[in-house]
């Protein structure tokens, strides 16, 4: 299962457009790229929970044949329920007793296969894929004694010395069995926190040297977006379907989404145009994003990078 029905507050205005694993980084959305990576590792049949803008992962995602793998939906309506509550609802479309649970807004190249055999030798209920916290003044903790999770740490001081959980677990579907079905809950901070009190040593941790981009807020997005683009051969510009720029115009190190066209004489540096966006002739806008708004005008907000 991969989790996609969050709201992506810190992301907006970008959000406001598309959910957030659906936003292109370096030109492919987010979440084709999860998906291409797991179908790589022969992991293939995936669900999806869907809550915030769903057409738009639907959209990029459709039955994933294209990338090699057989997608389904988990609709989670009036509220999203979170990282527990959203597996429980999907259980009867998983249909498996073990099964990954991967975040769906941050990208990872951990090696799922050997989450999979550290998972089944520790005989653990959930494993999570850790590396060392190297942030702790953003990122909050996973505490560890040996391979088994003994608690987590708010970020700050408290988060020292501990691991960072990079969004890719295993999980026996025991652990969200006791919920109600389209109960709201978290795991950790809430389901896990209560197992791991339960039973010692249920929670473990596989600790890896995997790399981990974050996309949670738009300086995230910038920085993982030109990340791809360089290790992908660099580029100055990157593009999505349908973007249309004139040849006289001036677009440097700016990210175009799907349908966007660029006028002439237009000069854009360090932008985000996002969906639809038409720059009218003669334009010029620096560390901008820019948006379609109903009335087909650019609506703008600035870009902090």
């Amino acid at each position: 299962m991969i989790l996609t029905a969050g709201l992506g507050t810190r992301l907006r205005p970008l959000t406001d457009v598309r959910a957030k694993p659906a936003i292109p980084v370096a030109g492919e959305p987010m979440i084709r790229r999860i998906i291409g990576w797991l179908a790589a590792h022969d992991v293939a049949d995936i669900v999806l929970n869907l809550h915030h803008r769903p057409e738009t992962i639907a959209a990029v995602v459709g039955d994933g044949s294209d990338l090699s793998g057989r997608v389904r939906y988990s609709w989670e309506q009036p509220e999203v329920l979170g990282a527990a509550g959203g597996p429980r609802l999907a259980l009867p479309i998983i249909g498996a007793d073990t099964f990954f649970v991967i975040n769906g807004d941050t990208l990872t190249d951990v090696d799922v296969n050997a989450l999979s055999e550290s998972h089944l030798a520790a005989g653990s209920l959930v494993t999570l894929a850790l590396v060392p916290n190297r942030d702790p003044q953003r990122y909050g903790g996973v505490r560890l004694d040996d391979r088994r999770v003994v608690g987590f740490a708010a970020r700050g001081a408290a988060a020292e010395g501990s691991y960072h959980f990079i969004g890719a677990q295993v999980v026996h579907s025991s652990v969200f069995s006791s919920l109600s079905a389209g109960q709201s809950a978290q795991s950790i901070g809430g389901v896990y926190d209560a197992l791991i009190a339960d039973e010692p040593g249920a929670v473990g941790g596989f600790v890896c040297d995997a790399a981990f981009w974050d996309v949670g807020t738009v300086s995230d997005y910038w920085s993982t977006s030109w990340s791809f683009v360089h290790a992908q051969g660099g580029a100055d510009v990157t593009c999505g379907r349908g973007a249309r720029i004139d040849p006289t115009a001036r677009v440097s190190r700016s990210i175009l989404w799907d349908d966007v066209e660029v006028s002439r004489n237009c000069v854009l540096d360090e932008c985000v145009l996002t969906d639809g966006v038409s720059v009218p002739a003669g334009t010029k806008y620096r560390r901008t994003i820019l948006l379609r708004a109903p009335d087909d005008t650019i609506r703008t907000a600035p870009l902090s990078i």
